[in-house]
């Protein structure tokens, strides 16, 4: 299984707030790179 370190989903999204705060149109990309991420570590991890 793979363990990802705690502090990995705060940097996460303070750096996507800040992205979005700055360029309102790569919200859809970072969502769905989130979405992907998430999905394939779920897939992963089973």
């Amino acid at each position: 299984m793979i363990e990802i370190h705690p502090m990995v989903y705060p940097i996460f999204a303070l750096i996507s707030g800040i992205l979005i705060l700055i360029f309102p149109p790569i919200l859809n990309f970072i969502v769905a790179i989130y979405l992907i991420i998430i999905g394939t570590l779920g897939l992963i991890a089973h």
